[in-house]
């Protein structure tokens, strides 16, 4: 798609929402906020539970996204 249509879809799409937490995530994305933006900092419990699941992945324990949609179908079919 040509990026002159995608703008127009974009704004039309836009114009389109009345939620305000949408509107608000959309703005954020489009990164029109990032000069007053802190970095977020991870606290210890944070960064402890990302090097935990880097290790899960290292070592192959994770489920694919064919896999976990499959659990959660099952789950939610019960």
């Amino acid at each position: 798609m040509a990026t002159t249509g995608l703008k127009e879809r974009l704004i039309d799409k836009i114009k389109s929402i009345d939620n305000e937490d949408i509107l608000e995530e959309a703005y954020r994305l489009l990164g029109l906020e990032t000069d007053n933006e802190e970095p977020h900092v991870l606290n210890a419990d944070q960064k402890a539970a990302i090097a935990e699941a880097r290790e899960q992945i290292k070592s192959g324990d994770y489920l694919t996204n064919q896999e976990s949609d499959k659990e959660i179908d099952e789950w939610l079919n019960k």
